[in-house]
């Protein structure tokens, strides 16, 4: 039985791959302060990853998955970490400056994204401080994670406006692109990882096909089983007021990620594990006040 280290454990990807690992019969150990409800099956080491101490000095992990946010986050956890064979940082897109020509691959320059600002550049502080310290670990670029457990407020809040038959209020013509991965399409990229030992070491994960801000709306109404109408917003209103993105188009290059993987989770049936998650999770779902923007701005 292989054993897995997951930093976190306890809200969208770190709970999924942690769930994915129990449900294929992993010995998986979560790292977390235990302030949430953990999942069944798991083993918790309870403790704040700044502050490890001899606490992972007797345990030799397979594989060790790291959400991991800053370069401070990594060191800590190398540091108090004793044995290990494989090691897995969930990165960012955000790690590509907006201004640089697209798609973005692999080896395009990293930098500040202002989109993502701090974000972005801490990702990249971690990805830096994790090769420099074991150049054979395994970094994944994904653009936006969707999915079960998704508790970021976009296809929820699509679903949320379904659900009360409201006219959904897009950003301009509602042509904008997104790209997508699935959670499930993450885990099973990871056991690629793990099983082939590719000799590249940094992945763009994602579906390679990008899909318009309106498909994507009339797809969440698709399966709420509702026909989207639409209001087009144009003018100064600043987007994040009142949609689930940013106004800001890009796309990565995943050919690489297909050599391996050559098949993704078609966005319809994604989203509809989504919407069957959510309809018994809305209370974990982290809102923002959009429909109170729109309803005082803009309807």
């Amino acid at each position: 039985m292989k054993k897995v280290l997951i930093t976190g454990g306890t809200v969208f990807v770190s709970r999924y791959i942690a769930e994915y690992y129990v449900k294929k019969h992993y010995d998986v150990y979560v790292l977390n302060r235990n302030s949430k409800k953990q999942s069944k099956g798991v083993k918790l080491i309870q403790a704040d990853r700044h502050n490890l101490g001899n606490l992972l000095r007797d345990f030799h992990f397979d594989v060790v998955i790291d959400t991991a946010y800053t370069s401070d986050d990594v060191e800590k956890l190398l540091a108090a970490l004793d044995s290990y064979e494989d090691y897995i940082l969930i990165s960012s897109s955000a790690v590509y400056p907006e201004n640089l020509s697209q798609p973005f691959k692999e080896d395009s320059p990293v930098g500040l994204n202002n989109y993502w600002g701090k974000y972005g550049i801490d990702k990249i502080e971690a990805e830096t401080a994790l090769l420099k310290r074991n150049p054979n670990a395994y970094i994944l670029r994904p653009p936006y994670l969707y999915g079960q457990m998704n508790n970021v407020y976009r296809e929820a809040f699509v679903f949320e406006c379904a659900l009360a038959d409201r006219k959904f209020y897009l950003p301009k013509d509602g042509e904008m692109k997104l790209q997508f991965f699935h959670i499930h399409d993450l885990c099973r990229f990871i056991d690629i990882l793990l099983k082939q030992k590719p000799a590249q070491h940094i992945f763009n994960v994602g579906n390679k096909d990008t899909i318009s801000i309106r498909e994507w709306v009339a797809l969440c109404y698709h399966v709420v089983g509702k026909q989207a109408a639409y209001e087009y917003v144009y003018g100064e209103i600043e987007q994040r007021n009142y949609f689930c993105f940013y106004d800001y188009e890009y796309y990565l290059d995943v050919s690489e990620q297909y050599k391996l993987m050559h098949d993704v989770k078609p966005i319809s049936v994604g989203l509809r594990e989504a919407f069957d998650w959510y309809k018994g999770n809305v209370e974990k779902v982290n809102r923002k006040p959009y429909l109170d923007y729109i309803d005082k701005n803009i309807r």
